[in-house]
């Protein structure tokens, strides 16, 4: 993964504002550590870790702190990742996708029609699975700290309903800038446009794309529903979101500390699914209320068209092995 010169120049703004790369930042005697997240500050992600830094403090006699940086405060997911692994921040989170391509590892939570449901990516990730899946970031500046929530993830868009993979094609269809995105939705049928997440909203009022895929939270609070009125329930994708922290922050830390920055980080997990399952609920009823279009669609039928996507990705043994493990979860 290469540090992008928007990153660079991120970590230049930041180390103005007080983000210097010297994390953790100390003030006062505590130990604040600053955490990114492009979603809202009412998001489940950023509610867990803003639960982490309370409790953290609660143990630690207010000692340790988390400093927030919602709503894309310092750019995009790509951007948090950079300014992560080079100390600009401390914690960040970000969709399992922004990953993919640098830790291939990470391919086996965002491949297509891998998962059955939320419990089986819940079991895998809290599983031996998923402490393998937390460890592969280390030797590229990054912590694993948890896996979080974010799916599943279906399609929608501005044109009409789509129940199947031939009412896909033609339709230029947002990807995050995942390769295994990228190829699912073009072997789906539709031409994949690779955008940032806070780009999308303008794009499907202009019509430089006609729809996008993304879980129900995320359709509601970016107010995309109001512009694509048609979704599709495919459930294509159970991708997780990720939980990091810089390395170099985390070994700043006392031996103790940084195993209780891990525990409080684990035990923020049924906190986010709490909120998140609250929040799914809230935001399909949303937007249902404002009238959109619901479809059932032909998942046998999406599931096949995907296929050679998984063949390819599965081609490298060891993540073959690993994706038939995933498949004998219960």
């Amino acid at each position: 993964m290469s540090l992008t010169r928007r990153s660079l120049a991120l970590a230049g703004i930041a180390g103005l504002g007080g983000l210097a790369a010297c994390s953790p930042r100390s003030t006062g005697g505590a130990t604040v550590l600053n955490a990114v997240d492009v979603h809202p500050a009412d998001y489940p992600t950023v509610a867990a870790v803003k639960w982490m830094g309370e409790e953290l403090g609660r143990l630690t006699g207010g000692r340790i702190g988390i400093r927030q940086f919602p709503a894309g405060q310092l750019g995009t997911e790509d951007d948090s990742i950079g300014l992560t692994r080079f100390q600009a921040v401390d914690i960040c989170r970000v969709a399992v996708a922004a990953l993919n391509n640098a830790f291939p590892e990470t391919r086996l939570l965002a491949l297509p029609y891998v998962y059955r449901s939320v419990q089986h990516v819940r079991a895998v990730v809290d599983g031996a699975i998923g402490d393998e899946l937390l460890n592969v970031f280390e030797g590229r500046g990054l912590v694993g700290l948890a896996y979080y929530d974010a799916a599943p993830r279906s399609f929608y868009n501005v044109r009409h309903p789509v129940t199947e993979p031939g009412q896909m094609r033609g339709l230029k269809m947002r990807a995050p800038q995942s390769d295994i995105f990228l190829d699912s939705i073009r072997a789906m049928g539709a031409n994949p446009t690779p955008l940032t997440f806070g780009a999308v909203f303008s794009s499907l009022q202009t019509h430089l794309i006609d729809g996008a895929e993304n879980n129900w939270p995320s359709y509601q609070s970016s107010r995309q529903f109001e512009v694509a009125r048609y979704w599709s329930e495919t459930e294509h994708s159970f991708s997780p979101d990720a939980l990091l922290m810089s390395k170099a922050s985390l070994e700043r830390l006392s031996k103790a500390d940084q195993d209780l920055v891990r525990d409080v980080a684990r035990r923020s997990v049924p906190i986010m699914r709490e909120a998140w399952d609250k929040r799914e609920a809230e935001a399909r009823a949303t937007v249902l209320a404002a009238g959109v279009q619901v479809a059932q669609v032909d998942r046998e039928a999406f599931a096949a068209t995907v296929r050679p996507v998984l063949d390819k990705y599965l081609s490298e043994p060891r993540l073959r092995a690993l994706h038939e493990r995933i498949a004998a979860v219960a």
